[in-house]
Parts: structure tokens; sequence; C-alpha cells
């Protein structure tokens, strides 16, 4: 059972990995970005994400990657 501190740290990256992937959205779709750019933007929210949370790239990709995804084709028409 983790520990209050424990749970408290957890909440705590949890917000943070939720505020880089909504400032990431918010850059890629608000600016005048390169689908490059855009795309090492993801890769670098992708990273953060394994930093805070190591050995959840299952769940990365399951939960943030298909939003990036529609993201980059609705951007910069890939469809």
């Amino acid at each position: 059972m983790p520990t209050p501190e424990e749970l408290k740290e957890e909440d705590r990256k949890i917000r943070q990995l939720r505020l880089v992937v909504n400032l990431t959205m918010s850059t890629i779709s608000q600016t005048t970005l390169s689908l490059e750019e855009a795309s090492k933007m993801v890769v670098a929210t992708r990273e953060l994400a394994l930093r805070l949370f190591p050995g959840k790239e299952l769940a990365f990709d399951l939960i943030y990657q298909p939003r990036f995804r529609r993201l980059l084709a609705e951007r910069f028409r890939l469809h």
C-alpha cells in the first residue's frame, strides 16, 4: 500500500504531465510550427512522461499518442 507521501508525489507527477501535454497540444494547434518542430515537441513530451513514469511507454502510447496523432493530422492536413 502506497504511503500518503507516495500518493501525493504520484498526483503531482500526473498534474505535471497533464499540464505539459495540454501546453504542447495548445502550442502545436495555435502557433506556426513546422511538422518537424511539432513532432519534436511530441517526442519531448513522451520523454518527459517516461522520466516521470518509467516503464509506462504503453500507457503513454495508448492514452496520449492517439491525441497527438489526431492533432498533427488535423493541423498539418495529413489525412
